[in-house]
């Protein structure tokens, strides 16, 4: 309680509170932005929280992410382009009741289950963080290992079509882990001469590649059918069409429980992601909907349903990084750098050597889900003003801060380079259906997979059978084996079947059923 009463007071005493807002509000515009979104606007900024304090750039970065899970929901309703994928399901009830002339009804809907959703995860972040973290104190080398394979076999099955294709990325993004000095004997591996390599590939410039600079050069593409779309906006004159009604709240209020509940269980299991998150509560409540049939023509609870989900999936995301310092979705990965670089380590022990630090964060995390009912309400029409920005002015703009945010990381030009290889490295993994969120949770955790599976190799003797005193080790690595065996099975199952992808249900050209 003594940490939580000082956490309070870093909060309210000092700027970090304007700070939050600020991160909400940058989150919410780049939410709205078709193309960016959370984990670009999150890897941006994190060059830029370089002097605030540590409270500070975290809940602004944070803030970031709980804004703009938010805003994506403006393009998603107003031109039936999601700002991110994890939207898609939005648009399909959205996006027909902008064009009905509701548009302010069906934002007004988004923002409140988006802020509920929010507000009840994170609580549960608070209360189920530092119980794990005391059981994970109890994990040594050998069963962290087991945890980190069993991880990425289960992000690598589940970020995208192939499980063999996530296995892959993995794999590469273990791959660029390894350059750098070596763990043990401190010998540089793949430098190829570069100084600029020896402390390895940074973080920051290489999200910014692959997840900025690529989807940039992805959305150029597409300007014409974006520009054509806003054409199409009109609001009704009568007020009811611009408001959330008492009998709308009331049929929406156990959509958004049931929102929230499987958006918040979705975020804990490591890779699942927002979109699994969203397209599972869509799915359930046209499922047990008295008129499923109704649901693509305008229905107000498919947008409570897939918005609550969508933003409860955030913080509970945060969860396996607070209590096992192990990324479970891009956002997470991308945070671990800024909490790095603040001084606070992701993982069990962090509740034992800054407790009033993560206090802070707590409160700040409380702080941001207010702030964004706050900012949603007040500036709700000048956002959705955003989406008729034309996407030809946003890309150079939007570049130009990727090339600074990259140069601030280390100050140097090497560090651009760097982000331009691996932009190419983001462009083809997008052509050809390769999992980036698994590249970067195997380039995240691929240190520590290396350095606990060298331990385990002293423990265990480098016998084999040593195994059997580590029951939890067996259990993962069996369990890894297993989800293994039935994605192969499912992938049989799926041959000569073309199942529908996000992307697919993204398309902006029209189509918005499920």
């Amino acid at each position: 309680m003594e940490h939580l009463i000082l956490g309070v007071g870093d909060v309210f005493g000092g700027t970090t509170l304007l700070w939050v807002a600020v991160g909400v509000s940058l989150g919410y515009v780049l939410g709205a932005i078709p193309g960016l979104g959370k984990a670009i606007g999150v890897a941006v900024s994190i060059p830029l929280t370089f002097y605030l304090e540590p409270v500070s750039a975290l809940g602004m970065l944070i803030g970031i992410a709980k804004g703009s899970a938010a805003g994506s929901a403006v393009s998603a309703i107003l031109l039936n382009t999601p700002g991110e994928p994890s939207s898609a399901p939005t648009a399909f009830d959205g996006y027909p009741l902008a064009r009905q002339g509701k548009g302010q009804k069906a934002l007004k809907m988004a923002l409140f289950a988006s802020v509920i959703g929010d507000f009840v995860s994170t609580i549960i972040l608070i209360l189920l963080a530092a119980p794990l973290a005391r059981y994970a104190l109890l994990i040594g080398p050998v069963e962290l290992c087991a945890i980190l394979v069993f991880s990425l076999v289960f992000i690598g099955g589940l970020s995208g079509n192939s499980l063999t294709k996530g296995l892959i990325a993995a794999c590469f993004g273990i791959f660029f882990a390894t350059v750098g000095l070596e763990t043990e004997t401190f010998v540089a591996r793949l430098t190829f001469g570069y100084l600029e390599l020896e402390d390895g590939i940074s973080l920051v410039p290489m999200a910014i590649g692959m997840l900025a600079v690529a989807e940039m050069v992805v959305q150029a593409g597409n300007l014409n059918t974006l520009d054509r779309e806003t054409a199409n906006l009109r609001d009704s004159s009568d007020p009811r069409d611009r408001t959330v009604t008492q009998d709308e709240l009331r049929r929406c209020a156990p959509v958004i429980a049931r929102g929230t509940v499987i958006g918040t269980a979705v975020g804990i299991l490591p890779g699942l992601g927002a979109s699994v998150g969203s397209f599972l509560s869509y799915g359930e409540t046209r499922r047990v909907s008295a008129t499923p049939l109704k649901y693509g023509t305008g229905m107000i609870e498919g947008v409570a349903a897939a918005e609550s989900a969508d933003n409860a999936v955030v913080p509970s995301s945060l969860i396996p990084l607070f209590a096992l310092g192990i990324p479970g979705s891009v956002i997470a990965a991308i945070l671990i750098a800024a909490f790095i670089l603040h001084g606070l380590t992701p993982g069990p022990l962090m509740f034992q050597q800054q407790p009033r630090m993560v206090a802070g964060l707590y409160v700040s995390m409380l702080c941001a889900s207010a702030i964004l009912l706050v900012i949603g309400l007040l500036g709700q029409r000048l956002f959705s003003q955003i989406v008729h920005v034309p996407l030809r002015l946003v890309i150079p703009g939007v570049l130009l801060f990727c090339c600074v945010g990259s140069f601030m990381e280390t100050g140097s030009v090497f560090s651009i380079y760097i982000m331009l290889g691996f932009a190419l490295l983001g462009f083809l993994a997008r052509k050809l259906d390769f999992s980036f969120v698994t590249f970067l949770i195997g380039f995240v955790i691929g240190p520590k997979l290396e350095l606990s599976f060298r331990q385990s190799l002293q423990l265990l003797n480098h016998d084999a059978s040593n195994l059997l005193a580590h029951p939890i080790a067996l259990l993962f690595l069996f369990a890894a084996l297993v989800f293994v065996v039935l994605s192969g099975r499912a992938t049989a199952r799926r041959s000569g079947q073309t199942p529908p992808t996000t992307q697919e249900n993204c398309n902006p050209k029209g189509g918005n059923q499920p």
